[in-house]
């Protein structure tokens, strides 16, 4: 398992199986490299990128280790409470440990050295947020059968807020940049999403349909102007933050025909080694065959017909409808992924309300993110390779790692 985390300024964290290794980001010669316990499951960095943290869900255990002091490390073991989370606070000197069957929170201070807990989590999608300034975290509780949201400080992590929200098994909560409002969406079962303040009064709702599956993922604009809404019925749908409803519905066509979107396909070719090339015992990071694969990008003139799979509607959670979004920090970009279209990435511009690019990968995409400066997207696909698109093109980048 390759795992990459980026921070603007910052090295470069990679993990392959238990080994960390830190680098220099412009020319990726290694910093650091660190041994964990146990094979590295998840990995993330402080907010000021003095520390990272490295989770072994399995062993119930997590390391910390530090940039500045490289003999200086942290180990959290939650023993027989079991692990299935784990992050850290907007200060970058606490964690927020989810215990298994979501039992507690367990909060751990690398300052103070003290411990404390937080009930009742619920087992959600995305049960904890943090406001963009860290002064606020947001939790989603289920209590006696029901749903609440409790609001926490985090200087001093006492309650300020504590409601009850109207939802029949609440999915997910999300605080907007500005953090003025917080989104919270039900069960996928039920279309609905809720707009809170912070002092908890629902400000508004929005449901598209009934008796369907609903919605599968949520993303706010960096303005906090538009929410994004994806659903299983494979649109999004852009809620503006005046009346909080949609200005414009986003369609994934399996065909695309409009001449002004572009498509990039990423094409595999094999480079031969020479035999009087080949050394043996080989040196270590050489690849084991006598072809190295590297991938191109070629454009592909529309008409064009996407790839898909038919999703199985009678198993619990159908690879349908639109599992990931995220905006370009200038708000000018919506990066999404529908997931009966695995291989694809599809870039609207905001500005427009149009597609502007689909990017077909050879391979179903794992993940994507933003650059935070500039509308520059990172794709993953689960291989050695970074993929990365800009409006200038797109690129396939090789990234030096031991293993397959």
């Amino acid at each position: 398992m390759l795992c990459l985390m980026f921070l603007l300024s910052c090295p470069q964290a990679s993990c392959v199986q238990y080994r960390l290794v830190i680098r220099e980001v412009s020319t990726l010669q290694i910093l650091q490299l660190y041994t964990c316990l146990d094979q590295i499951q998840h990995v993330e960095w402080s907010a000021d990128s003095m520390f990272i943290l490295c989770a072994m869900y399995k062993r119930g255990i997590v390391q910390v280790w530090s940039l500045e002091q490289p003999d200086w490390h942290c180990k959290i073991d939650e023993g027989s409470a079991g692990l299935v989370s784990s992050c850290w606070s907007p200060d970058g000197r606490h964690i927020l440990n989810t215990t298994e069957f979501h039992l507690r929170i367990t909060l751990w201070s690398l300052s103070a050295k003290s411990v404390s807990y937080i009930k009742y989590p619920k087992a959600c999608q995305k049960g904890i947020a943090f406001t963009g300034d860290g002064r606020h975290m947001a939790l989603a509780e289920r209590r006696d059968c029901k749903d609440y949201i409790s609001i926490f400080v985090c200087n001093d992590w006492r309650l300020l807020r504590h409601f009850e929200t109207d939802t029949q098994d609440l999915t997910g909560i999300d605080w907007a940049p500005n953090g003025c409002v917080l989104a919270v969406w039900d069960t996928c079962l039920e279309y609905k999403v809720l707009l809170y303040s912070l002092d908890g009064r629902l400000l508004s709702s929005y449901s598209a349909y009934e008796w369907s599956l609903g919605i599968k993922s949520v993303a706010w604009s960096p303005s906090s102007q538009f929410l994004a809404v994806g659903s299983y019925d494979e649109k999004v749908r852009i809620l503006n933050h005046v009346t909080w409803k949609p200005i414009k519905e986003l369609a994934h066509p399996a065909t695309i025909s409009n001449p002004k979107t572009v498509v990039y396909q990423e094409v595999d070719k094999c480079q031969s080694v020479e035999p009087s090339q080949l050394t043996f015992p080989p040196p270590r990071g050489t690849p084991s065959s006598l072809f190295t694969v590297h991938s191109k990008y070629e454009l592909v003139e529309v008409p064009v017909t996407l790839r898909t799979i038919k999703p199985d509607t009678d198993r619990a959670n159908p690879e349908l409808g639109i599992g990931m979004l995220a905006f370009s920090p200038d708000n000018r970009y919506l990066a999404t992924k529908n997931d009966n279209m695995p291989c694809c990435v599809w870039i609207w511009d905001i500005q427009k309300m149009r597609l502007s690019v689909v990017l077909e990968q050879t391979s179903p995409v794992r993940s994507f993110h933003w650059d935070p400066v500039q509308p520059r997207l990172a794709i993953c696909t689960g291989n050695s390779k970074v993929y990365l698109w800009s409006p200038t093109g797109c690129v396939s980048v090789q990234v030096p790692v031991e293993g397959e």
